[in-house]
């Protein structure tokens, strides 16, 4: 095969399609399912290509998709690619109670990217007008039958065109709209595929339930199934959320090879599946479950073994890496030929010297491997200088699927790259040649003048009765005319939760910190399920979480008492009296 086929994701769908084998296949909430073949799935591409032409999308203008998973998010995405332009996915409204803030982020993201056009759904539309009247992109929203029929015409695309425009997680600022070139989208496709040279066997298909406007559900999933070519089975998120078992059924009856998801989702599983989903169920297929996106929580990990070995499910399997949007994806991998290894270190050195020392007492951390082929992994300090080995400091990435840049913003690119390399706003260090990560630099807790990563704080309440899985935030704050930070935790409950349980969480909740950490917490605040601010990815946003308490905008759960509330107010009126927030406190080196 001539290296030249896979310049484009589009020459590569084009020679998927000509191949005819593999496809889409689509998971339904009854457990249903349809395949669509890649010439199919050409062919449907072809007519909205047309479409989009016959309004005048042009070679390199973008077009934005709100559209769930499903075989019309593609027919859009790689339509609008066979149009030459470029495709913007955006996260469909998924909490009708919280239009308002959606609205603005959407808005929000519609203009930073330029985008001419939305295509999503009649259902959706409805939806999106605040949306839509907000940013007034020229061409409006559209559903595909409402699209013109026009004839495609083939564009000619380079491998340095735009390929797709995929925002940043947004975790500590606002996302940003990452430009990623073809070139860049079709080297991570086929480093991804080199990785595992099991994957090479057409058969050896995936699955997914991912959202497809996150890179690790779009880029790591169906690109490199449309390269081999081979099937890629797709679950809603939606479905997932509700039914986890939905996933491991999937995996089990079509023998998958390889799965992603965040650590939240292999803590779920244990908590949501019941035996009696899994009747039946054999997970010994699944050779590569990528752990990815966020911390990997070494008792989740544990969980997870403990819960689903007797299905099949190899510990090698259990695969955490390490990536970001601006690197088109993967930057570590963890080894496939053993199981997760976690190393502890101890905790005095760690955070006031910035210095890992090994500590079998000490903070448990997972390593997320090595950098994949091709690419280089530096820690440096805040003046830029590479540190030691053993040494925390800023994680920076070169390699060959780096972004072109943040579209539309010169002054944010020249921050993010410099010669070459990209300063991922990381922190980590290397321990007997593998990446370990403490954090973000943005999010790290500040407390007494010394430096703590809020991953080990939040997951030291894994295992606390109330707590819904993957739904804590631990963040640090100075108070106006304080003498010092407070440390602040921030958890919603399980939906099942008894009120004696959501009542004695805090004390609970307190007493797993200080025995993880040593740290004693200055507040606890229970909130209802689905309060805490998240990404458009489903990842925590802390700074904001604290903006939001100090405003008063978090829910309390509904189950606690009248007296509980009053209570809780008036912690509350205390807590704004005292702690006044005056803005994002940024880490101290």
């Amino acid at each position: 095969m001539p290296a030249k086929a896979l310049e484009t994701v589009v020459s590569a769908l084009e020679r998927a399609a000509e191949i005819d084998r593999g496809g889409l296949r689509f998971v339904a909430r009854d457990e249903s399912e349809r395949l669509f073949g890649w010439p199919e799935i050409w062919r449907r591409a072809e007519a909205v290509a047309g479409s989009l032409q016959g309004l005048s999308i042009r070679h390199g203008e973008r077009v934005a998709i709100v559209l769930p998973t499903g075989i019309e998010f593609f027919d859009a995405f790689f339509g609008i690619l066979l149009a030459g332009a470029v495709p913007v996915p955006l996260y469909p409204p998924v909490r009708l109670g919280r239009l308002s803030e959606y609205h603005a982020q959407t808005a929000a993201l519609l203009t930073s990217s330029g985008a001419r056009l939305v295509l999503t759904e009649p259902r959706l539309k409805s939806l999106l007008g605040e949306s839509i009247e907000k940013a007034r992109p020229d061409l409006g929203c559209r559903a595909a039958a409402e699209l013109p029929l026009a004839r495609f015409e083939p564009q000619k695309i380079s491998e340095s065109d735009l390929g797709l425009v995929q925002f940043s997680s947004g975790t500590t600022v606002e996302p940003k709209p990452v430009a990623l070139s073809h070139r860049a989208l079709m080297a991570q496709t086929q480093l991804l595929n080199s990785y595992w040279p099991e994957r090479q066997d057409f058969l050896a298909t995936g699955v997914s339930w991912l959202p497809l406007y996150h890179d690790m559900g779009l880029i790591g999933c169906v690109l490199p199934a449309i390269a081999l070519p081979s099937v890629q089975t797709l679950i809603g998120p939606e479905l997932f959320v509700a039914r986890p078992a939905l996933w491991l059924r999937a995996i089990s009856r079509h023998r998958a090879f390889i799965s992603p998801a965040p650590n939240f989702a292999y803590g779920l599983s244990v908590a949501k599946i019941r035996d009696e989903e899994l009747e039946g169920v054999d997970l010994s297929s699944w050779k590569v479950a990528l752990n990815g996106a966020e911390a990997v929580a070494p008792a989740t990990v544990r969980a997870f073994l403990d819960r689903f070995e007797p299905y099949g499910f190899r510990p090698e399997a259990m695969t955490p890496v390490y990536g970001l949007s601006e690197a088109a994806l993967a930057v570590t991998f963890s080894a496939l030929d053993r199981p997760v290894r976690a190393s502890a270190f101890a905790r005095e050195p760690l955070v006031e010297q910035g210095e890992a020392v090994p500590d079998d007492d000490g903070q448990e951390l997972v390593s997320v491997g090595k950098p994949l082929p091709g690419f280089r992994v530096e820690i440096r300090d805040h003046d830029g200088a590479p540190v030691s080995a053993g040494w925390v400091g800023k994680v920076w990435v070169s390699g060959p699927s780096l972004m072109e840049g943040y579209l539309g913003r010169p002054e944010a690119t020249s921050r993010a790259l410099v010669d070459g390399w990209l300063d991922t706003g990381d922190l980590g260090f290397f321990h007997e040649g593998e990446l370990y990560l403490t954090g973000r630099a943005k999010d790290v807790l500040i407390l007494n003048g010394r430096n703590f990563g809020p991953e080990a704080v939040e997951h030291a309440l894994g295992g606390v009765a109330g707590v819904r899985t993957g739904c804590v935030v631990a963040a640090s704050w100075l108070p106006e005319g304080g003498q010092g930070e407070v440390l602040g935790l921030f958890v919603e409950t399980q939906r099942e939760a008894a009120k004696a349980v959501i009542e004695a969480l805090p004390a609970a909740a307190r007493e797993a910190v200080l025995a993880a950490t040593g740290l004693p917490v200055d507040l606890v605040e229970v909130l209802a399920p689905g309060t805490l601010p998240r990404t458009s990815s489903g990842k925590l946003r802390r700074g904001e979480t604290v903006r939001r308490f100090l405003a008063g905008e978090l829910a309390p759960p509904k189950s606690v008492s009248a007296l509980s509330l009053a209570g809780a107010f008036a912690r509350s009126q205390l807590a704004y009296a005292r702690l006044k927030l005056r803005g994002p406190q940024r880490a101290r080196g």
